[in-house]
């Protein structure tokens, strides 16, 4: 089995990070920005901050690297390619976005319903997307 190329996984986790992240400012910042201020207001915040929204794309440049890092990792098991990086997407997603999506969000019901339905299937868009553009830079050593 081989060794895991580190600088491979930071360079394609970058990648699929600001991938990621281009999307997710797309369906959230852009698309669902109104229900997104209807939401915090109900809350009684403010909109997003400034701040706010280099912590989402500096948590998704981590969570990039963490999907390329799982990517290579099953790598070996499930072969090299689009399929295995649809795999680790699909992992990443459920454990980063549609567990707490269901738990905060909607469980909880800080959000409205429809709101929540429409992060996570826009994460799960973000996400893939992501992993078929990181895993497309991996290479082993």
């Amino acid at each position: 089995m081989a060794k895991i190329n580190t600088g491979r996984v930071i360079l394609g986790g970058i990648v699929a990070g600001i991938v990621a992240n281009l999307l997710g400012y797309l369906v959230d910042g852009v698309m669902l920005a109104p229900r997104w201020a209807e939401g915090m207001k109900a809350l009684g915040h403010s909109e997003f901050s400034s701040n706010a929204w280099i912590w989402f794309n500096l948590l998704g440049l981590a969570g990039g690297i963490v999907l390329i890092w799982l990517y290579a990792s099953i790598r070996p098991r499930f072969g090299a390619g689009p399929r295995t990086a649809l795999y680790a997407g699909l992992a990443v997603w459920i454990v980063g976005v549609l567990l707490p999506n269901a738990s905060l969000l909607w469980a909880a019901g800080l959000f409205p319903a429809n709101l929540t339905l429409m992060t996570t299937l826009g994460g799960l868009v973000e996400v893939i997307v992501g992993a078929l553009a990181g895993a497309a830079l991996y290479k082993e050593a």
